[in-house]
């Protein structure tokens, strides 16, 4: 099945083609740098990291270029109420960012490209808009003059006279800016410099970009005319994204993005996430609470990458119960490939990763889960759909992990069964979900896997002294640690419960 997306400029489903073959250049609109990232931008980071290690599971050779936002009035009062500056502020956000990212598992973009870095591409974007007249100076400012790009509104559908209607009532024609422009719809793309705030120079004298073109110029600079996917939060359709599109496709003729993708947004039981009513909650916070990241990345993932997604406590509750699943099967191999004889040299463990590899041995085509997963995720980046079979695939490996333990065989051959469990780490990497191996090894109360069985080596010692009471002791103790024991004729087995 082919790769077909939801293109928000577009409105329908279309089959995924790349302006270059087998490559694809793709933007995602990063954060602003002013505060701790939230519930809002895990969701968002973590579909694009996802979508981003799809494409390249399915051959494609991607360039991932994330911005950040560095130039911004909120990063100025940041630093105002700090008595700092906007590059302390941005600098010690940008840190905590990359902090926050590597909990959750985000691979790292390419590039980060930041607004302060781009000034000469920005500069140069407003001239050429300026010399094709899409842009004109009033007083140190410089205004895009919206009227101009016949096509603005393409991307949110909205049209010009409706917004006019519902706008008229709530312009201030006393607002200095208001004044200055030609159209209340214009838009800065240059601010001349107030006093105590930074400023570069400029044409048009001292002072710093707006927004939009920021993105505009970090685009072009980094990937060209023309890109295959420009990706971000639903909230930034209007004006933020369309006003890119009025910028760069005014001066190159060229479509900025041939997919535009927009991720849901998150609230928090039911309501909109704001400071204001207390549901406010940053990744740090979240996982410092003990919450498992890979429970986080499993969250956003069980849902519909456009839709929005409602966090609650039963609902991260959910996807921890659902980690958990998925993580027993990943240590599947771990736990039970010598018994079953497996070859698993050092090599495919990779030690002192901590991560659980996938094995060096191929097997050949085709796999039904591996053509199940890609028919679902093929259906514009249906995770939820590749998730079942995950879980289809871990809960196949825990029954015949428990029937090992209590049979002394499994109902599946090994090789078939070496399968299974090469297919689930393969996928679940896909999705960014790792088990480490180090931690996995213990119960609650840190008894390793050698202490138990010597533990139940100290039981049979007293049930062949006939000391049954000693025995049932071990058994109760281990019982109560959350370890079954079950006797047999070959001798004692046991399994986690």
């Amino acid at each position: 099945m082919t790769l077909t997306l939801y293109n928000t400029l577009t409105r329908r489903q279309e089959p995924f083609e790349t302006v270059e073959p087998g490559k694809v250049k793709m933007y995602y609109c990063g954060v602003t740098v002013y505060d701790y990232c939230h519930l809002g931008h895990a969701r968002a980071c973590i579909v694009w990291d996802v979508v981003r290690r799809y494409l390249q599971f399915i051959g494609y050779e991607v360039r991932y270029i994330q911005n950040f936002t560095d130039i911004d009035d909120k990063i100025l009062n940041r630093a105002c109420v700090e008595h700092s500056s906007m590059e302390v502020v941005a600098d010690r956000f940008i840190k905590a960012y990359f902090e926050d990212m590597a909990r959750l598992g985000i691979k790292e973009a390419d590039e980060y490209p930041r607004a302060t870095h781009t000034m000469n591409g920005i500069q140069r974007l407003i001239h050429e808009l300026e010399n094709k007249g899409f842009a004109y100076p009033a007083d140190g400012d410089v205004y895009y003059a919206v009227r101009q790009f016949a096509e603005y509104g393409k991307l949110s559908g909205r049209k010009l006279e409706d917004m006019q209607a519902g706008k008229s009532d709530r312009v201030n024609v006393e607002d200095p800016e208001y004044q200055k422009k030609k159209d209340p719809f214009d838009f800065a793309l240059w601010k001349a410099a107030k006093p105590g705030e930074p400023a570069w120079e400029s044409p048009w004298g001292a002072g710093r970009p707006g927004w939009h073109i920021e993105c505009s110029a970090m685009v072009r600079d980094r990937l060209g005319d023309t890109i295959d996917i420009h990706a971000g939060g639903a909230d930034l359709i209007f004006p933020h994204h369309e006003n890119e599109i009025a910028q760069s496709e005014a001066v190159t003729g060229k479509p900025l993005a041939s997919y535009w993708l927009h991720n849901g947004m998150v609230k928090v039981d039911g309501e909109k996430m704001s400071k204001s009513l207390g549901n406010f909650t940053t990744i740090r916070e979240l996982l410092d609470r003990g919450v498992d990241p890979m429970a986080v990345r499993l969250f956003v993932l069980t849902a519909q990458y456009r839709t929005p997604i409602d966090f609650t406590d039963e609902a991260i509750a959910a996807a921890t119960n659902g980690w958990h699943t998925i993580k027993e099967g990943l240590l599947f191999g771990y736990q039970y490939g010598k018994k079953l004889g497996w070859d698993l040299g050092t090599g495919d463990w990779g030690l002192g990763t901590g991560k659980i590899p996938i094995p060096s041995t191929q097997y050949p085509v085709p796999n039904p889960y591996l053509e199940r997963f890609q028919e679902s995720v093929n259906n514009d980046f249906n995770f939820p759909g590749g998730l079942t079979v995950l879980f289809e695939l871990a809960k196949e490996l825990r029954r015949e992990g428990n029937i090992l333990v209590h049979e002394g065989k499994t109902e599946t051959s090994p090789q078939e069964l070496h399968r299974q469990w090469q297919t689930l780490v393969t996928l679940a990497r896909v999705l960014g979900l790792e088990a480490e191996i180090e931690t996995e090894t213990h119960t609650s109360n840190g008894l390793s896997d050698a202490e138990i069985e010597a533990k139940i080596q100290h039981r049979q010692e007293a049930r062949q002294a006939k000391n049954f009471a000693e025995s049932d002791r071990i058994r109760d103790e281990l019982q109560a640690e959350g370890i079954t024991l079950i006797d047999s004729r070959d001798g004692t087995r046991w399994h986690r419960n």
